[in-house]
């Protein structure tokens, strides 16, 4: 740690900490009998300290659970912020049989923090901060990084730029299909990992990239999570506690439903080119494992007729089989 120096003199004992896919480092720090969190990064220090200090102050607000910050070492790329513990929702959920009650909390969460009303902008450690809207361009921008990455890496002899542009154009014409605005708090990475078991309260982690976005996009995180097989029955309850819990009327069950693996196929494109790119840029080599469930996750709902031209154009233009045995 290149800032260790700094806490060194401080007498702090220190201990590396699990990280995330990110450009973060994460360190225990103990003081006496307390702990907190160091949390140091090597890129991106505006997003990776000072919005996520923010974000935890709002989600704080509001009563949800979320990391505090204790000191700002924001000229040296650290943070001191409370430590929440070890132990993640999925580490609690994953060995458990009847999961239907536990993961009704999250989705419970969720709702919650869709009732999130954020300003127009914040004034926070001497910045301007203002929170965009998960607009086309950027559901563009994230799916791109399957062609960019996962198509590039994954197979031999393609076309990629011509592939690109023709997948990219019904990739387009599904978008503008969204029936919901870009209205909520969207986590915009919310699913088992991310959520932290506090003295049994529910904590969330891992705010940094909070947008305004479509209310289904952190239910569609959280219910296809790439990390955790749910079962189908499971996945049905949820989504239908999430409708309940959020009040939507039963006109809308079609347009949620379409929204959602919209969505889900957004996040599972965008998620085969990050897990590639974790590995080839960042040799963390981990997320491989998880790409062939994001594929069937991808494969499911495509199932929707919504989908019956992507899924023509898929066919025809990309190796189906060779992408799938992830050979890089």
């Amino acid at each position: 740690m290149e800032n260790g120096k700094i806490l060194i003199k401080m007498n702090y004992k220190l201990k590396k900490i699990s990280g995330d896919a990110s450009f973060r480092e994460f360190y225990r720090v103990k003081k006496e009998n307390k702990t907190s969190i160091i949390v140091f990064s090597r890129k991106d220090q505006f997003k990776n300290l000072i919005v996520y200090s923010l974000v935890n102050k709002i989600l704080k607000s509001y009563n949800i659970l979320s990391p505090k910050l204790i000191k700002n070492y924001y000229k040296d790329n650290m943070i001191e912020i409370t430590d929440l513990g070890d132990k993640s929702f999925y580490d609690y959920i994953k060995n458990k049989k009847n999961k239907l009650k536990d993961y009704k909390k999250l989705i419970e969460l969720i709702v919650k923090l869709q009732k999130i009303k954020l300003k127009n902008q914040y004034y926070f450690s001497g910045k301007k901060i203002k929170f965009s809207k998960y607009s086309l361009s950027h559901l563009h921008k994230e799916s791109d990084l399957f062609f960019d990455w996962y198509l590039k890496y994954c197979s031999k002899n393609l076309k990629i730029g011509k592939i690109k542009k023709i997948l990219r154009k019904e990739l387009n014409n599904i978008y503008k299909k969204l029936y919901f605005k870009n209205n909520c708090f969207t986590h915009r990475d919310f699913h088992a990992s991310n959520i932290m078991m506090t003295k049994k309260r529910l904590s969330l982690i891992d705010s940094q990239d909070a947008i305004i976005g479509n209310p289904l996009y952190d239910v569609a995180s959280l219910i296809d999570d790439v990390r955790i097989k749910i079962p189908k029955n499971l996945k049905e309850n949820l989504f239908k506690h999430y409708i309940k819990k959020s009040n939507f009327k039963a006109k809308d069950q079609l347009h949620l439903k379409n929204d959602f693996d919209i969505l889900s196929v957004q996040r599972n494109l965008k998620i085969l080119g990050i897990f590639v790119r974790l590995y080839k840029r960042d040799r963390k080599l981990d997320y491989l494992k998880y790409l062939p469930h994001t594929w069937s996750l991808l494969e499911g709902r495509m199932k929707n007729p919504i989908f019956n031209k992507l899924n023509i154009l898929f066919k025809k233009h990309l190796p189906l089989k060779e992408l799938k045995k992830v050979k890089i």
